[in-house]
Order: C-alpha cells, then sequence, then structure tokens
C-alpha cells in the first residue's frame, strides 16, 4: 500500500507530512527492492541499475558515475556488462538493491531483501545497509523474518499478527518488555521458554507461582493485579536466564535431564527435558556434549514474563 501497488481501503499514507494515498505509484518518490528481484532480463546489470535514472533523463555521466558507485558498494563491478540470465540469485539481489539505491528516494521498502544471499554476504550487506541509512538518513521499511536483521537494523519494530499490530517499539523494548505471547515468542532466538504457572499469592504486584514439579517463584508484575484469586498463568524466560546448576543444588527450582546440546563455539544451548516441558538453557561453552544428563536449573526471577490465559503481559 505505501507503493501504491494495492488500494488503500481506510486510513491514510503521509510521507513527509504529504498525504500520497492517493498518488499514483510513481510520484510518490519510493523505492521498492523485492524479495523476487524483478529485474529487466533484456538490460545488463548497469542498464537495471541505471533504468530509473534513465527514465528521469539525467545524463549519461551522472547515470554511471551513480552506477559505479553503487557497484563497488555491492561488489557488482566485474558484473556490469552481464544480463540478469548470467547472474546468481545473490548477485541479482544485489542488482535489486543498486537499483533502488541510485534513486535517492524519500521512502526505502525492502522486502526481505537478503534472504537470498549467502550467510557472508548477508552480514555484509547489513552492516552497508546501516551505514546508508546512518549517511542518507532516509526512512526505511524494512520486512524481515530474520531475528538479527530486525534487531541490528532498525529503530522501531512492528510485530504484525494475523494483520494486527501486536507490538511496536524499539528492538531492546520488544525484546526485554514483550507486550503478549506472540511478541515474547517471535523476538528471540532461540525463542522464549514458556511453562505453566499457577499465582498462588499476589501482593500489588508481588506474585508467588508456582511451578510444575510442586516448586514456588516468586516475581514482580509490571503492575499491580486487580484480581489476586489464584488463577492459572504462563511464565516465560529467555534462555540467557535460566542457569545450569548440579541436580541437589538448593537453588535450582526445576531438575530435568539434558536431551540435546548444541555447541556453537562462543556459547552453548542445552535443551532440558523437565516436568514444565522442554528448556532451551544459555550454558557455558565447556558444556560436555552428553544428553541424558541430570541437572538443576535456577530461574532468574527479574527476567520473568507473566502471560494471562488471554496470551497478554501481566
Amino acid at each position: 500500500m505505501i507503493a501504491g501497488l494495492e488500494p488503500v481501503t481506510s486510513g491514510q499514507i503521509l510521507i513527509d507530512g504529504n498525504d500520497v494515498t492517493n498518488t499514483p505509484p510513481a510520484n510518490r518518490r519510493i523505492a521498492m527492492v523485492f524479495q523476487s528481484y524483478a529485474l529487466y532480463l533484456h538490460l545488463t546489470v548497469r542498464g537495471n541499475i541505471c533504468f530509473s535514472m534513465s527514465l528521469a533523463g539525467m545524463s549519461k555521466s551522472v547515470q554511471n558515475q551513480r552506477a559505479d558507485q553503487v557497484a563497488k558498494l555491492l561488489q557488482l563491478e566485474a558484473l556490469m556488462e552481464r544480463r540478469p540470465a548470467q547472474l546468481s540469485g545473490g548477485q541479482r539481489q544485489r542488482v535489486a538493491i543498486g537499483r533502488a539505491l541510485v534513486r535517492e528516494p524519500q521512502v526505502f521498502l525492502f522486502d526481505e531483501p537478503l534472504s537470498n544471499l549467502d550467510a557472508l554476504l548477508r552480514v555484509q550487506m547489513r552492516l552497508e545497509l546501516a551505514k546508508l541509512h546512518q549517511t542518507l538518513k532516509t526512512t526505511m521499511i524494512y520486512v524481515t523474518h530474520d531475528q538479527v536483521e530486525a534487531m541490528t537494523l532498525t529503530d522501531k519494530i512492528v510485530v504484525l499478527d494475523r494483520g494486527a499490530i501486536a507490538h511496536s517499539g524499539s528492538p531492546l523494548e520488544l525484546y526485554n518488555s514483550p507486550a503478549n505471547r506472540f511478541v515474547a515468542a517471535f523476538i528471540g532466538s532461540p525463542a522464549m521458554n514458556f511453562m505453566p504457572a499457577t499465582i498462588k499469592s499476589a501482593n500489588g504486584n508481588l506474585l508467588a507461582l508456582s511451578l510444575a514439579g510442586d516448586s514456588t517463584l516468586n516475581v514482580t508484575a509490571r503492575k499491580p493485579l486487580a484480581n489476586a484469586q489464584t488463577k492459572a498463568v504462563e511464565a516465560g524466560i529467555r534462555p540467557e536466564h535460566l542457569h545450569l546448576l548440579a541436580p541437589d543444588d538448593k537453588l535450582a527450582l526445576l531438575v530435568g535431564k539434558t536431551a540435546v546440546v548444541e555447541q556453537l563455539g562462543n556459547t552453548t544451548y542445552a535443551y532440558i527435558d523437565t516436568p514444565a516441558g522442554q528448556l532451551i538453557v544459555e550454558a557455558d561453552s565447556s558444556l560436555p556434549k552428553a544428553p541424558g544428563k541430570h541437572v538443576g536449573i535456577a530461574i532468574d526471577a527479574s527476567h520473568v514474563h507473566i502471560f494471562n490465559p488471554e496470551g497478554n503481559a501481566i
């Protein structure tokens, strides 16, 4: 809808304060990078990058100068005379990004632009896009399912759930204080752990939670509960806020058995089967890769999130 490719059924679209709801797409001063490249197959890489500048009547020298700058940024110098059929998927997407960059629009629209790139180039392009935004100070709207892209590139994240805004805010706000269970599960990799729990007692915003295995966890809700009666809730805790202990350690609230241990070099993720379900724990990188080992789990109560049966954060 922002691009003008879909009709708007209600509301307005404002770009720099100007209502463009009914403005033709060509006059909106936006540039879109499609996930599926959408390159002109009969044009060379240079021709694709220069196409919009050619339509705008820019001189050949200016077109070539901008195209060469973009080519250097995107590592396309050696490919400028090739056609899209002679390029890999990652190279085609870089051409599509370059075609948007040379237009210098008011708004950039990116539809998962890095999803077809290999891992190393994805990291490099992510850094280049971040530098580009810092240089141009231009609004960029970026659709992605990649957690790292969402957390590192953005000033503001808008999480959509079945067409409605579930939560919007800064990356750390969504990570540390998700508005509901959907956002809590969506933001973060590995995902947040969820455990069934029951509120045993409540004193203002101080809650005593009963977890599986008859252990009690004292937590602080974000605001006092209006109704303090016992009720079923769900406790959420991220892997980095769980700690492995000896199974007989008095600080262990849960005892479980390791199912899988993933060693990533700088950190380790342990999947622990417990009475509260399988939990993911971020552990020390030296944790042995030994399934079937009994361990205790301590919970950092200051980072526990409580969700009511409707999935909203308490």
